[in-house]
């Protein structure tokens, strides 16, 4: 007698963002015994995917390889296309993930449609309204939302965006799996005994600065904003891991890097970049994904921006957009430093990207189409 097959499941990614945020997804689902889950690597950022995945425990069973130097979109998509038919055809899926909006994730959903293998969209919903900013994720994921059955909205929002289209399929509230991977990988971050702070007797402000819109003038006025709050509290450090783009980076060198409180290092892994956000007291950042995250461990959130396309941490209370003016930046992180009772009412602030339980609710969305 033969044993049926069990229903297969295939996670396509590409990307270090789409590694951290499917990783939970990857992990849920090779732990469930009715289903065989493959895992495909398009190769579009080669070692920092791997990175990820080696922090996570996971491994993929085929890596299309097609990242090639000064690659163009129409390389990614045509290359992705084809290999991926091609594994879709060896390999059957009955399902088909993709994350968020990548050119991996809108080959990859396109390739299944053209198998006529239903796909199910993590982070669906996102939008700014604008075609071509950010170019070319919002067609992306636009794009994908016409063709996926399953719609795994991240928040309250994403999931009214995505009523509000008309999409077909259903569209489910799951919270963002960026959370899942976070408190994941928070149980077990390290210690960061390598970096001259005194963790215990210092309280430290994490901060990231790399948005091309804050190049130039506004990037010295908020060297100049942070170095007025070390000023006025002694026993504060600021930890700025730098982005590699020399832009960013040597503005940052000259105008901190002779400051005794203040910790300049390479970008940090992403379990160290974990540890130092639970280490922390709060964040100013202009990083998209720490709006999402540092919420999770109760740190406020400090925005170098004057607009974010995450709405819903203002909303919520968890984070604060306070631009790049100085004045604003010492006055903002004061108020936090000094006041317990400001500082706790964002802390305690309920995360709107969710509970870190989304891998669980999109496994058992999944299993329900499958059972279908």
């Amino acid at each position: 007698m033969v044993m049926a097959r069990l229903p297969r499941v295939t996670i396509v990614l590409g990307t270090r963002p789409e590694a951290i945020k499917l990783a939970p997804v990857i992990q849920e689902f090779r732990a469930c015994k009715s289903l065989e889950t493959r895992v495909v690597l398009t190769g579009q950022h080669r070692e920092m995917v791997s990175q990820v995945m080696d922090l996570f425990g996971l491994s993929a069973d085929l890596d299309l390889n097609l990242m090639t130097p000064r690659q163009t979109l129409t390389h990614v998509t045509c290359a992705a296309l084809q290999g991926l038919r091609d594994d879709f055809q060896a390999f059957p899926p009955n399902l088909v993930l993709v994350q968020g909006d990548t050119t991996t994730a809108f080959a990859a959903a396109l390739s299944a449609f053209y198998e006529q293998i239903p796909v199910g969209h993590v982070e669906a919903g996102l939008r700014t309204d604008n075609l071509l900013d950010p170019f070319p994720e919002e067609a992306n994921r636009r794009l994908i939302s016409q063709i996926a059955h399953l719609h795994f909205a991240p928040t309250r929002q994403s999931e009214a965006n995505l009523q509000a289209s008309g999409v077909v399929g259903r569209v489910l509230l799951t919270g963002n799996t960026v959370i899942d991977a976070l408190l994941r990988m928070s149980e077990r971050a390290p210690a960061l005994s390598d970096l001259s702070i005194d963790w215990d007797a210092r309280r430290v402000i994490l901060a990231t600065v790399h948005r091309r819109e804050n190049w130039g003038e506004r990037l010295k006025n908020i060297a100049d904003g942070m170095l007025r709050v070390l000023d006025s509290h002694p026993d504060t450090v600021l930890l700025l891991p730098l982005h590699r783009n020399p832009t960013v980076r040597e503005p940052l060198q000259e105008l901190l890097g002779d400051h005794p409180r203040v910790v300049l290092t390479e970008p940090l892994d992403y379990d160290r970049l974990v540890a130092a956000m639970k280490g922390c007291t709060l964040l100013l950042t202009d990083s998209g994904g720490l709006q999402e995250e540092a919420p999770a461990l109760g740190k406020p959130v400090l925005v170098l921006r004057e607009t974010t396309e995450r709405p819903e941490a203002v909303e919520a209370g968890t984070a604060r957009l306070v631009g790049t003016d100085p004045t604003t930046i010492h006055r903002e992180a004061s108020l936090l430093l000094e006041n317990s009772e400001a500082y706790n009412a964002m802390a305690k602030a309920v995360n709107p990207f969710g509970d870190g339980q989304a891998s669980g609710r999109i496994l058992e969305a999944a299993l329900e189409l499958l059972a279908s």
